[in-house]
C-alpha cells in the first residue's frame, strides 16, 4: 500500500516535535491514530524513521532523509491547491529579496524553491547581509522583501513583519556527553561547559544573556559564522552550544551523532518572518511571496 498525505502530515509533526504526544496534541488528534500512522509509514517504506527511547522519539538517518521528501510534497500539494484558488498567478515583474544568513539555507531555501516554481515569469534578485543592512535597503526602498530574524527587529515604526517560524533555544552535545542522559539540564549545568559559538544574527549576544542571568561568563572555546562548523566541533567533543532548534541537524558531515536537549527555565526565542517597508505599495510580486509564505506556514503547522 502507498503512503498517504496524512501519514506524511502525521510524520512531519512527530519529527517536529520529537514526541507522538506533542505531534497529537498538535494536531488535535489522538496519540494511538499517530502511532499506527508512523507504523504503517515505515512498514510501507522499509524503513525505520523513529528511535523509540523513554523520552520520546530520535528521527534516524533514513528518517531524516525522507523528512525533506515529506516536507516537499506537502509544499507542493499545498501549491496545487493553491493555484486553483488564487487566481491567475503574475506572469512577469521583479522581486528584490534580502536574507539574514541564520534563515538563508534553513527557510528560505524551500520558499524560494516553491516562489520560483508557482511564479516562474517573476525574475528574482536575492541578496544575503545582517539584518540591520538588510533593514536599511527594506527602508530605503531598495529591497521589496525580506526573510530574517524579526525578534530583534529594529525599526518596527518604518517596516511591517509577520511570524513565519518560532524556534526556541536548546542544548546540543555530543552523544557521549555527560548530560545526555540528565532528565532536567538546566542553565547552571552548562555554565562551565566550552562554548561553540555561533556569531551570525544574534546568538551570540542571546547566548551571553542567558549565562551572565545566573552570573557566569560564557567560556568560549571557538567562534564561527558556520552552523556546520559547530555541529561538527559539537560532535567530536569541542564543547557545547546553544543554538535555536530552526538549524538543528542530528548529524555532522562526518556522520558523527548531535544530541539536542530541552533547558529548564525561561529561554528566548527566535523568530523568523517577511519583512516589508510599512505602508508601500508592493508590487504584485513581492504580495505573491507574502502570501506563498503564509501558506508555506500553514503547511508546517
Amino acid at each position: 500500500m502507498a503512503f498517504t498525505i496524512r501519514q506524511l502530515q502525521f510524520f512531519v509533526a512527530v519529527a517536529e516535535q520529537g514526541t507522538v504526544s506533542g505531534a497529537a496534541q498538535n494536531l488535535s488528534i489522538s496519540q494511538s491514530s499517530v502511532t499506527e500512522a508512523i507504523k504503517e509509514l515505515e512498514s510501507d517504506l522499509g524503513v525505520e524513521l523513529f528511535e523509540r527511547h523513554p523520552r520520546g522519539l530520535n528521527i534516524t538517518h533514513k528518517g531524516h532523509q525522507f523528512l525533506r521528501h515529506a516536507t516537499k510534497i506537502l509544499a507542493d500539494v499545498s501549491d496545487a491547491r493553491r493555484s486553483f484558488s488564487s487566481g491567475q498567478a503574475a506572469v512577469g515583474g521583479r522581486l528584490q529579496l534580502g536574507v539574514t544568513s541564520l534563515v538563508a539555507g534553513y527557510v528560505l531555501s524551500d520558499l524560494l524553491a516553491r516562489y520560483r516554481r508557482a511564479y516562474p515569469g517573476v525574475e528574482v534578485s536575492a541578496i544575503e547581509d545582517n539584518g540591520d543592512y538588510l533593514e536599511h535597503l527594506l527602508v530605503g526602498g531598495k529591497l521589496d522583501i525580506a526573510v530574517m530574524v524579526t525578534s530583534n527587529l529594529r525599526d518596527r515604526t518604518a517596516l511591517q513583519s509577520e511570524i513565519l517560524e518560532v524556534s526556541a533555544y536548546r542544548l546540543w552535545i555530543p552523544l557521549s556527553h555527560r548530560l545526555a542522559s540528565a532528565d532536567i539540564i538546566s542553565i547552571g549545568d552548562i555554565a562551565s561547559e566550552p562554548l561553540i559559538m555561533l556569531t551570525v544574527d544574534e546568538i551570540e549576544e542571546n547566548t551571553g544573556k542567558l549565562l551572565s542571568a545566573i552570573g557566569a561568563r560564557p567560556h568560549v572555546a571557538f567562534r564561527t559564522r558556520s552552523v556546520e562548523a559547530v555541529r561538527s566541533l559539537v560532535a567530536t567533543g569541542a564543547g557545547v552550544a546553544l543554538l535555536p532548534d530552526l538549524v538543528y541537524r542530528p548529524w555532522s558531515l562526518e556522520g558523527d551523532r548531535i544530541e539536542s536537549r530541552d533547558i529548564s527555565g525561561s529561554l528566548p526565542v527566535v523568530q523568523v518572518g517577511t519583512v516589508w517597508r510599512r505602508g508601500s505599495g508592493l508590487p504584485q510580486a513581492a504580495r505573491d511571496f507574502i502570501g506563498l509564505a503564509q501558506s508555506q506556514r500553514m503547511v508546517r503547522r
